[in-house]
């Protein structure tokens, strides 16, 4: 078999000395990044399900959340530049900041605390989701090469560990939440206050771990001997991260799917928890749909991580989940209708866990291709990735006020069929190349 491809010594983030590092130290910086991540977004997660409604005083949650998203749009432009220049360890760590201010802004609501922390937020959010990308790429790529792997594997197994620990924040979150703010207590200063206290420690304690990463060789480290060309290169290497890969045509082919998984998250938060959700379970029976749709969500990315392989498996499984989605989206805009009794819980968690597996498929699936597809560039793939993606969420939080369920399930399914369209135009163009070699 063999194993280790040539064109994979082409990647930019692999180094010769690998000696330095054993087998199971790529291993631990994963299970290290994973836990990280579930502290921090098991709170950031919760706080954002709660936004709208705890600080829903001139609607202050959902502007605080669409400027943010707005935010994370414009800086994931730059993100591939602090990240190069700071490198992926140190962009986790400072990334992590932006969400723990925004935690801490909760406790004092107001648009003087609440819009600039959104703002820094989107900023922060950008840099730690393009150094995640990068460092998970780096250190699967290392792993396979030095122990003479498959690289779209191993690449497939980390970033099924890694989501599927992720998307168990939904759960674990949500849990906190209910145990917290039970007996009506959501809506008094005190729960809240003690339930944003409580989060602000978790995320600390997220912090904390991240900063027991080990540092990818040589990220960061390349320095221009002239200040003028530094900043001469610095604007050329914008220019190129922004425009160049609208002149892929891979990147192209795949950007309608990267912002379809925007657009099903914001989906599941602003539109299924309002309209489908709340009216069955009412609003204390959120928090258990949510964490039905972050258990299911976490299962799956763990199974498809561990069958990825390639791009013939992410076909199928990308395929799969957008199947499973759209079957939701027609049974919601032409069967459903709210019904009592059994079938009245049973239908919208039903819902939410086929909604969440598919979330799962999608979360490892597009990072796993993005990480086999586009070496040259990991960084500046994966800023297009949350560009798109967070675009595509900002705008369903503008409007959502101002369109109804079933306009919003129309534009669901139209853009599922557009972005698979063009995926599997992909899959035909480059699976003879990116298939395993045996």
């Amino acid at each position: 078999m063999d194993s280790v491809d040539s064109r994979y010594e082409e990647a930019p983030l692999v180094f010769d000395n690998l000696q330095t590092q054993t087998p199971k130290s790529h291993a631990r910086d994963v299970h290290i990044l994973s836990f990280a991540f579930l502290l921090v977004f098991l709170a950031y997660g919760a706080a954002q399900n709660l936004e709208t409604t705890v600080n829903s005083a001139e609607d202050l949650g959902t502007i605080s959340l669409g400027i943010l998203y707005l935010s994370f749009t414009f800086f994931s432009l730059v993100a591939s530049l602090v990240v190069r220049a700071l490198g992926s360890k140190n962009a986790l760590v400072l990334g992590t900041s932006g969400y723990w201010l925004f935690i801490a802004a909760n406790l004092f609501p107001s648009w003087y605390t609440m819009i600039p922390a959104s703002l820094y937020m989107g900023f922060s959010a950008s840099i730690i989701w393009v150094g995640q990308g990068t460092y998970l790429t780096s250190t699967a790529r290392n792993h396979a090469r030095y122990n003479k792997l498959h690289e779209g594997t191993v690449i497939g197994h980390f970033n099924g560990e890694f989501w599927g620990l992720f998307a168990s924040h939904q759960l674990i979150g949500n849990l906190i939440s209910l145990a917290l703010l039970r007996d009506g207590t959501q809506g008094s200063t005190s729960g809240t206050t003690v339930l944003f206290i409580v989060f602000l420690c978790i995320m600390t304690l997220g912090i904390i771990l991240m900063c027991f990463l080990s540092k990818r060789d040589g990220e960061g480290e390349k320095k221009t001997p002239d200040s003028s060309v530094s900043c001469y290169s610095s604007v050329i290497s914008l220019a190129k991260s922004v425009i160049t890969p609208l002149f892929d045509k891979q990147m192209l082919l795949i950007i309608p799917l990267i912002a379809y998984s925007g657009l099903q998250q914001a989906f599941v938060w602003a539109e299924f928890t309002k309209d489908i959700v709340k009216p069955a379970l009412g609003e204390s029976g959120v928090g258990g749909a949510m964490a039905v749709y972050g258990a299911f969500d976490a299962l799956c990315s763990l199974g498809a991580g561990r069958l990825t392989s390639g791009l013939s498996s992410i076909t199928f499984i990308v395929s799969g989940g957008a199947i499973a989605q759209a079957v939701i989206f027609l049974w919601i805009l032409l069967k459903y209708s709210l019904t009592s009794g059994v079938l009245g819980v049973v239908y919208p968690l039903l819902m939410a866990a086929i909604l969440g597996i598919g979330d799962g498929v999608f979360n490892t699936q597009l990072n796993a291709l993005v990480g086999i597809l586009f070496k040259r560039d990991t960084e500046g793939a994966f800023a297009q990735l949350k560009v798109w993606q967070s675009a595509s969420i900002s705008v369903v939080f503008f409007v959502s006020p101002y369109i109804s369920l079933h306009a919003m399930l129309i534009i669901m399914l139209a853009t599922i069929c557009l972005s698979m369209a063009g995926f599997l135009f992909l899959t035909l163009q480059v699976e003879e190349t990116f298939s395993p070699r045996l």
